[in-house]
């Protein structure tokens, strides 16, 4: 039996404060909230551009301790969007910078990024939320001819 290539369809992520990561993800990703998601022992809300082509569903748990997030942990590494090019890298640094993430030195800390890394595969610019969720915008090496 064959079956049909899968393809991201969302990204759901637990944070401390939703009313704030709402507003944070929507600022930066240019998404807004299109649904209520209440479940059991907590609430999210889903927030998708509207062509629903970037979805973002963000949750809030009862049990959450208040921690923040941390890669070494078993479950998300990071989440990585792809730009057309490095310019669009540049760009988004500056956008970044408008919704509060400095650049820094290295993304080690909620709201920071890192400076562009410019590696064989593509170039990398890494940045966190403001629960420290590591994120990164990736775009591919120039076309050579």
């Amino acid at each position: 039996m064959t079956v049909t290539a899968a393809r991201l369809h969302h990204l759901a992520l637990t944070v401390r404060d939703l009313d704030a990561s709402v507003e944070w993800y929507g600022q930066v990703f240019g998404i807004s909230h299109q649904m209520d998601a209440p479940h059991p022992g907590g609430f999210a809300q889903l927030l998708a551009d509207d062509a629903w082509q970037l979805v973002i569903v963000l949750h809030r748990h009862d049990a959450h301790d208040g921690e923040t997030f941390r890669e070494s942990r078993t479950g998300l590494d990071h989440a990585g969007f792809m730009v057309p090019t490095r310019d669009d890298l540049v760009g988004w640094q500056s956008h970044l910078e408008t919704h509060g993430v400095v650049r820094a030195e290295a993304a080690d800390r909620p709201l920071t990024q890192s400076p562009i890394a410019d590696e064989p595969y593509g170039s990398v610019l890494v940045f966190r939320d403001p629960d420290n969720i590591q994120l990164e915008f990736f775009s591919p090496p120039p076309a050579t001819e």
